[in-house]
């Protein structure tokens, strides 16, 4: 005999669904989202005495990391978040958000395991890849990256991070104009789009052969994504036959029906640590109290499904109020399904996927459809972020190393020069980049990407790496 909810009760009944059930709506979950995504790093509560004791005994406490701030984003690249936000993360100016169910919710599995991928990427990796790019060439080493193809000039560029999970870019240039011969011609970008990009069947077939050179010739692929002439196909693998959130590989397909450019990770995940985990009814529960529109456990707390306007903006159509404290009133969005799954999320410095509920969900009928995340470890055995939050004081945002050489990246001005050094202990290295004179003169205010590189005296192992102007730890890049 089932016990009916509360009314206030915006999770809705539970409901038991088939592993595979779950799993095969995840295609339609990951490929329909059309806006951004939320990346909750607080897990959900749940009652600890119905958890796998052996999970519990083995498992060690899941450290969240504070993300770094990012900065503009890729085109082309779904895992680039907009500038100023961490991946997936709302705009902080936004109304707050009411998530609520459409229906029953799955309970899901009682355990599962955390992914990552450990160690560097091979020589003979990276050539796997760059032959099925098409570059020609020995992968040669620059600072803490494999590099194969022209940096200089005009052709094609492949360049893989040696550090786990081997991130790696792709981009394939054309001159304006032909080179002289005996002459190298500047590194030029692609002329503007003035074709028609190929079909979809037509841009898969062309990232294939790249797709299976890094391992996820299997996964979920979507091309529906244009960028002028230029077609992209993402695909989203499955690990451990869950479907992933945050670990992309996009490939871009020129008018030509060759790869003009793509990104993504190049070594394979692991299988780590296995963990208790919640239902999806508790996961969102916890997802509305982090939204910060629910402050009772689940009750409504009024305000309108339109929220009001601030001064400048132009007023919406339709029902709209003010609520007494003069604040935006909470948005509601609708939770269409729910599949359990693993995100991305950087733990102890390094990025992992993390057992997951991924929430699909819909602000108005008819409307642009998102993917929410909320991790569904169980709470006691996850860690907050309890260093200071990163800021825009914040100078690195990743990190690279190959044995004693350390590769920082950061955003600083284009005037200024900019130097890195590092403090060393046995469990951390500190490191500190510093600000030069800026030029003489006018100087424009835009940020631009940088690195530099830090000799270690011993190599990096397993210490953690802290930006010592904020405290927080840097993820590795």
């Amino acid at each position: 005999m089932s016990t009916e909810r509360p009314d206030n009760d915006v999770t809705g009944p539970r409901r038991r669904r088939p592993p595979l059930a779950v799993a095969s709506v995840a295609a339609a979950v990951l490929l329909a989202g059309g806006g951004g995504a939320y990346w909750a790093a607080t897990a959900s509560g749940g009652n600890a005495a119905d958890r796998d004791s052996a999970s519990r005994d083995r498992a060690p406490v899941l450290a969240l990391d504070s993300v770094a701030e990012a900065g503009p984003a890729t085109p082309g690249d779904p895992s680039t978040p907009p500038p100023g936000i961490a991946p997936g993360e709302p705009d902080p100016n936004g109304p707050p958000v009411v998530y609520r169910a459409a229906g029953q919710l799955p309970d899901g599995p009682a355990e599962a395991a955390v992914h990552r991928a450990t160690g560097t990427v091979a020589s003979a990796e990276v050539a796997r890849l760059a032959k099925a790019l098409g570059i020609p060439g020995t992968p040669r080493t620059v600072d803490a990256s494999w590099v194969v193809g022209d940096e200089d000039g005009p052709g094609a560029l492949l360049k893989v991070t040696k550090q786990a999970p081997g991130t790696w870019t792709f981009a394939r240039t054309t001159p304006t104009k032909p080179c002289d011969p005996g002459k190298m011609c500047a590194n030029q970008s692609p002329p503007e789009a003035d074709g028609q990009p190929v079909s979809e069947k037509a841009a898969k077939a062309a990232a294939a052969p790249v797709l299976k050179a890094v391992g996820q010739d299997d996964a979920a692929l979507n091309a529906g994504q244009l960028m002028g002439d230029v077609r992209v196909v993402n695909a989203d693998p499955e690990v451990d036959g869950l479907p992933t959130y945050g670990w992309s590989t996009g490939v871009r397909i020129g008018p030509d029906g060759k790869v003009a450019g793509g990104s993504g990770q190049l070594k394979a995940l692991e299988k780590g640590d296995t963990y208790p985990v919640v239902g999806a009814d508790e996961a969102l529960k916890q997802l509305n109290e982090a939204s910060g529109a629910k402050g009772d456990g689940g009750k409504d707390i009024g305000g309108c499904a339109t929220p009001v306007p601030l001064e400048g903006e132009p007023k919406p159509t339709g029902l709209q109020c003010v609520p007494s404290n003069g604040k935006r009133a909470p948005v509601t969005q609708t939770v269409e399904d729910a599949v359990f799954g693993l995100a991305l999320q950087y733990v102890d410095g390094r990025q992992t996927l993390v057992p997951s509920w991924l929430f699909h969900v819909r602000q108005a009928p008819g409307g642009p459809e998102s993917t929410v995340t909320q991790i569904a470890v169980a709470p006691e055995f996850v860690e907050k972020p309890t260093g200071p939050t990163p800021s825009g004081d914040r100078k690195a945002t990743s990190y690279a190393a190959d044995g004693r050489t350390l590769e920082v990246t950061f955003w600083g001005g284009v005037c200024s020069t900019y130097t890195a050094s590092a403090q060393e202990s046995p469990g951390q290295v500190r490191i500190t980049i510093t600000e030069g004179k800026q030029k003489d003169g006018a100087c424009i205010m835009i940020a631009k990407e940088l690195k530099r590189t830090v000799t270690l005296k011993e190599p990096l192992g397993d210490r953690t790496v802290i930006d010592a102007e904020s405290g927080a730890t840097v993820p590795r890049g």
